[in-house]
């Protein structure tokens, strides 16, 4: 079983919003206060293309085949979670947090986890793989609350 310790982070986020809450009681019943928003602009991949996807010539004769086009969309989620990471840091460097939650879809928390500094992992007390970004913060209390003590 994980507490949520007073003062500990909780950071709510997926490819394109991140949410940073702060405990401002206990673990027993938790009550998580948004201390800051990001938000991404980040438009469906075919309104970020420019063209359609390249051809290349084949070993046979006249044959072609077609190139998979750079996915814009998923870059900038990756982006996103990198810039969340360098985001953390720089408060955990400053002494913001001692402890930190992290929730996010699994492949952004995977993203999240490959960019985080070794000063952010310390302060990790917890993940959990959701996706709470629209949910409102009384229910995100509950979910992360149970969440830790099943983990």
């Amino acid at each position: 079983m994980i507490e949520l310790t007073h003062a500990a982070w909780v950071l709510i986020a997926d490819g394109e919003k991140a949410l940073f809450l702060r405990n401002v009681t206990d673990g027993a019943d938790p009550y998580l206060d948004v201390i800051r928003k990001e938000e991404q602009d980040n438009p469906k991949d075919i309104d970020q293309s420019a063209n359609r996807p390249g051809r290349m010539a084949d070993t046979g004769h006249g044959q072609r085949s077609a190139l998979d086009d750079t996915d814009w969309h998923e870059l900038a989620k990756e982006r996103f979670a990198s810039d969340l990471a360098d985001m953390l840091y720089k408060q955990a460097h400053k002494g913001a947090f001692d402890a930190i939650v992290l929730v996010a879809p699994p492949e952004t928390l995977g993203e999240l986890r490959a960019n985080l500094h070794q000063e952010v992992k310390n302060k990790v007390i917890g993940e959990v793989p959701k996706t709470l970004t629209n949910h409102p913060v009384d229910e995100i209390e509950k979910i992360v609350k149970k969440e830790l003590e099943s983990a």
